[in-house]
């Protein structure tokens, strides 16, 4: 039992025979805690029941959760590869009480598990507290027995846990394992507590008291218990190694890496540095993260790049890193099915994402080795630093390897400056409509009833005119004098643009005035109906009759629900890793952004469309319900990506289809949508495709259009609308063959001009001279010329001029054997200013194009004088 797979399954089974509910891994994305960019602990997932937020099944759970630390607070990405167990990727063994058992049990439990089901000798094991936990300090010492030798009591920053500034909180009990006076370091506590000889294996974590915001501890009526372990350590352990990477779990990856890279030593930390990453890589994947520009998506390129750069390093410019996918399902795919079941979508993104930055790494790292060479300060400037993050894709830690291993510093002030910089720039182009966020100080809310009707009487609560509260509008002759008003009102059937749905338009009336509203947003807790009073006056405290427009309402519901069949067909053909970026939604078309790494081609295209048809053909009835958060993902409901959402959710199902979390507003049936049809697919950035499509009236519009455009390219090549793509196709090859026998029939005419003009040459200083004005409008032709004459020739130099109109191409040769005495370059430069133009070029060829065709006999004539100083200087 001391391979990683079977030390987890003891830890799993060990606690499940205790009464405890094994619980899947949950994803790296927290699903509950939008504070966190990763899952970075086993207790993430049950936070909100250890804040009494959430009820489970349960009181006793055990796991063994997947984690990331590399971004955010939580950060060791710089330290993988370069220690014995810094990872991104780790995983955590732990057991949970609810309230259930506390000290006592989870301390035997954790004593009885280490020393009887692992045998770990207990002198190997020394054991911390709290310095105020006397109670854990007496379990330990009387009831457990350990020796007082091998304990200590710590401070708060090593034995004191907390959620936050303020809420649960507790004592920890640590337990460390000895790795023996071999290795340097003293136990916890000491002054050589930050050697590497004792090592934290597990962490019992008592939360005992809620603390209030100025310090106050307070018992929790319900304690209760949270430890983790991590796997890679015990393995340690238990194989009797002191490096994480030499337990073989790592070893295997570790082999896996020196096949696919050709390194043959063992020992490289650029191998530790791959294998580690591919496991967070892989797994992030898993969890539906891509690499992006930002967010978790940018973490997610960070590690990807970093581990390229470590093959290249290794000698490997070849993609390789997805290749390792394979081996990790091997050794992990048991343990995470879902690891298994998404590996080709795993390997496709890796791969294309190798293949994208293989574009900029070979020219980015020239130019770092350039700059680290040339270092005269030891230290790398940040205006590179940023360069190479901005320009190249390079990750300011991957700069950092380099710097590291080089022994340089980086001047990271000045990056961060420089990077300050280009976000002020970036807010400053965004400021254009900002004040549509403004929030309005008005008391109460608005409440919304525009899912039953589309019409409702409601009270005018408040009235806003240039963004300034005011107790009236009147409208006037000016068309735009009240272009800038808001209206809120206590209820409203106007829905406010959310979630990719644009606002609702339509109009308020009352008895003597009337007020178009033009858009529908939310400010704070108010729905404001943004337009112009048309007639009368509207004062705070009217009634007013607020009627949707009906029509674009229903053509905008048409294409939201649309969307969520896209959204659901793509996920069906392409994978599950697709996920919604964005999207918009209004009365005339659809767009829907999403991630995925690669174009989508014509086929799997046409299959995602006729899908959504099939399903629109079911008329699956779109039912909406209000569930707990938690119900609806166990329902399958999808969340949006990294969106924040409350204990209560509305939850929008089209049969067995399409299941997602949405708050806007629909069709009553899938069929009512009609027909859908996809217009076009596109990258909108680096891993986020977009598809628009249209759908209803739109898209039965768009296929009549698109019908009698097919009709009119019929008939213009005499065709009938069956067979005008082969006709056209017939007509294409035609063309281009006539191209063919058109570009073969200059080249002789060429050829036989170029005979000709090569008569025209003169000798001076012994160099033979052709400056001669010709005859074509093609540059191609133009060119072919030259190469004959240089030919024909043997040795000269060759200056051609053609005129169209105002238009003037000058291009200059000269042959091989003269190109260290003359450059047709410099030739070019000298003679261009005659017609008005600039150019340049190599040492045999060069071209220029000016203006000013009355210039030409000038600039030929100039051809002689060139050659005759030049001759004179050598």
């Amino acid at each position: 039992m001391t391979s990683s797979a079977a030390l987890r399954h003891a830890f799993l089974d060990y606690f499940a025979q205790r009464d405890h509910t094994p619980v899947a891994s949950s994803p790296l994305i927290p699903g509950n805690d939008p504070t966190l960019l990763f899952t970075n602990a086993g207790m993430v997932q049950f936070k909100d029941v250890f804040l009494g937020r959430e009820q489970r099944e349960y009181r006793r759970a055990v796991t063994a959760q997947r984690c990331v630390r590399a971004g955010g607070k939580h950060n060791d990405l710089e330290n993988v590869g370069y220690t014995a167990r810094h990872h991104t990727f780790f995983e955590m063994l732990g057991n949970f009480s609810f309230g259930d058992y506390f000290k006592r049990d989870a301390i035997q439990y954790a004593w009885e598990f280490l020393t009887g089901v692992l045998k770990i000798p207990a002198e190997r094991l020394w054991v911390t507290v709290f310095i105020d936990d006397d109670e854990a300090a007496n379990i330990w010492l009387n009831d457990i027995g350990i020796n007082p030798a091998c304990f200590s009591r710590c401070g708060a920053k090593d034995n004191f846990w907390a959620m936050g500034d303020t809420g649960p909180c507790g004592p920890c009990s640590e337990i460390f394992y000895d790795h023996g006076p071999a290795i340097a370091g003293g136990p916890p506590g000491s002054p050589d507590a930050d050697g590497d000889r004792y090592v934290e294996i597990w962490n019992l974590v008592f939360m005992q008291y809620d603390r209030a915001s100025d310090g106050r501890l307070t018992a929790l009526p319900r304690p209760s218990v949270d430890t983790g372990m991590g796997l890679e350590r015990l393995a340690a352990v238990m194989q009797g190694v002191h490096s994480n990477y030499d337990i073989d779990l790592f070893q295997h990856l570790i082999t896996a890496a020196m096949e696919v890279t050709g390194c043959r030593d063992r020992t490289h930390h650029s191998l530790r540095v791959i294998a580690d990453h591919i496991r967070s890589t892989a797994f992030l994947v898993t969890d539906g993260v891509t690499p992006s520009n930002e967010g978790r998506g940018y973490v997610q390129r960070r590690i990807i790049r970093r581990a390229i750069r470590h093959g290249y390093q290794l000698g490997q410019h070849q993609p390789f890193f997805h290749r390792l996918v394979a081996p990790l399902v091997a050794v992990m795919g048991e343990a995470y099915p879902e690891l298994a079941a998404r590996a080709a979508t795993v390997e496709q993104v890796l791969r294309v994402e190798e293949e994208r930055f293989a574009e900029t790494l070979s020219a980015g790292l020239k130019m770092l080795d350039d700059i680290t060479a040339s270092c005269i300060c030891n230290t790398i400037p940040g205006e590179v630093i940023f360069k190479l993050y901005d320009t190249y894709g390079f990750p300011v830690d991957l700069t950092a390897d380099v710097a590291r291993e080089r022994g340089l510093a980086l001047n990271l002030a000045e990056f961060d400056d420089l990077m300050a910089q280009q976000k002020a720039r970036a807010r400053a182009a965004s400021q254009f409509g900002a004040n549509q966020s403004q929030v309005l100080d008005v008391t109460g809310e608005t409440v919304f009833c525009g899912y039953e009707r589309t019409r409702d009487a409601a009270t005018v609560i408040a009235l806003y005119l240039d963004g300034v509260a005011t107790e009236r509008l009147v409208a006037t002759d000016a068309a735009d004098s009240t272009a800038n008003a808001l209206v809120v009102l206590d209820v409203t059937p106007f829905y406010a643009e959310s979630g990719g749905q644009v606002g609702d338009t339509g109009q308020l009336t009352t008895a003597t005035a009337q007020f178009s509203v033009t858009d529908t947003q939310k400010r704070g807790s108010v729905i404001c109906h943004l337009g112009r009073v048309t007639a009368g006056e509207l004062a705070i405290g009217d009634r007013v009759d607020a009627q949707v427009n009906n029509e674009r309402r229903q053509a905008t519901a048409v294409n939201h629900s649309a969307t969520h069949l896209l959204h659901a067909a793509l996920r069906r053909v392409l994978g599950e890793h697709v996920q919604q970026r964005g999207s918009l939604v209004n009365p005339d078309r659809l767009r829907f952004d999403f991630s995925h790494f690669e174009p989508i081609e014509r086929g799997s295209l046409r299959t995602i469309e006729r899908l959504v048809n099939h399903a629109i053909r079911r008329n699956y009835p779109v039912e909406t319900q209000l569930m707990n958060i938690n119900d609806a993902k166990a329902a399958g409901a999808m969340a949006l990506f990294g969106e924040k959402y409350g204990n209560e959710v509305r939850v929008l199902r089209m049969g067995d289809f399409s299941i997602e979390l949405c708050g806007g507003t629909h069709v009553h049936a899938a069929g009512d949508i009609g027909v859908f049809k996809i217009t076009s697919e596109g990258g909108i950035a680096s891993g986020v495709r977009r598809i628009e499509a249209v759908a209803g009236e739109a898209a039965l519009a768009w296929i009549e259009t698109a019908d009698e455009q097919l009709s009119g390219i019929a008939q213009l090549v005499k065709s009938n609308v069956q067979d005008a793509n082969d006709k056209v196709a017939q007509l294409l090859e035609r063309a281009r063959r006539l191209e063919r026998e058109l570009e073969q029939l200059k080249s002789r005419l060429a050829a036989a001009a170029g005979a000709e003009l090569v008569d025209q040459a003169v000798t001076i200083a012994g160099i033979k001279v052709l400056a001669s004005e010709f005859n074509t409008d093609d540059p191609k032709t133009l060119r072919d010329t030259l190469d004959q004459l240089k030919n024909k020739l043997g040795s000269g130099v060759v200056l051609l001029a053609a005129a169209q109109g105002d238009k003037v191409n000058l291009i200059a040769g000269v042959t091989a054997d003269l190109t260290k005495q003359f450059q047709a370059g410099d030739l070019i430069k000298t003679v261009a200013h005659y017609v008005g133009g600039r150019g340049g070029g190599r040492a045999d060829m060069a071209q220029a194009g000016g203006n000013q065709p009355a210039g030409i006999p000038a600039a030929l004539a100039a051809v002689t004088d060139w050659v005759k100083a030049r001759a004179n200087a050598n």
